[in-house]
């Protein structure tokens, strides 16, 4: 038996159905990407325009490069407008299905929650609680060693960065009670 003929088949049981009914088609989510970066591309040439776009003795204003660049952007977006919309294989083609979208954000509120609780807590019990938490919930990690991952890990990092390399990281009340 040669190497290609090799195939190795590994069941996923935590893959999504395949039943699975579409939360979004491809165009849908093309426009929709499309418009938003043509709004960012107007407010930045806007401001651009606004900070000065052409050039002065000394050389080209604040705003002339990133001008040119949001009208670069523009163009891009408008050009994925209107091949959205003159594209007939995207209307039935499935950009996400519930349970796909389902999966996606198990991984992007805690991460969400991560950043926002890093301001009020800093950055290493931020880090101690998502590590922990993702190893136990969507790992399905024994606790024990989720919760011995993330206290190493944190250490870790905390020693790297602010005693090693003494560098500043957001703080939190934990480390202002042990004097950081």
């Amino acid at each position: 038996m040669s190497e290609s003929e090799l195939e190795i088949v590994v069941d996923d049981p935590t893959a999504p159905e395949d039943d699975s009914p579409a939360v979004a088609s491809v165009r849908i989510v093309d426009v929709a990407v499309s418009i938003l970066l043509l709004a960012l591309a107007v407010a930045l040439g806007y401001d651009n325009w606004r900070t000065g776009i052409g050039w002065d003795s000394t050389g080209p204003q604040p705003g002339y490069f990133p001008f040119y660049l949001s009208v670069i952007l523009a163009g891009a977006s408008l050009y994925g407008l209107v091949t959205s919309y003159l594209s007939r294989q995207e209307v039935s083609e499935t950009f996400v299905t519930r349970a796909q979208l389902r999966r996606v954000m198990a991984v992007f509120v805690p991460t969400l929650l991560f950043c926002l609780v890093t301001q009020f807590l800093g950055l290493y019990v931020a880090s101690f609680v998502l590590i922990a938490g993702f190893m136990r919930l969507v790992g399905k990690i024994a606790l024990w060693k989720s919760l011995l991952t993330a206290l190493l890990f944190t250490a870790l990092m905390f020693v790297t960065f602010d005693i090693a390399f003494d560098v500043i990281m957001p703080k939190g009340p934990l480390e202002a009670a042990f004097g950081y």
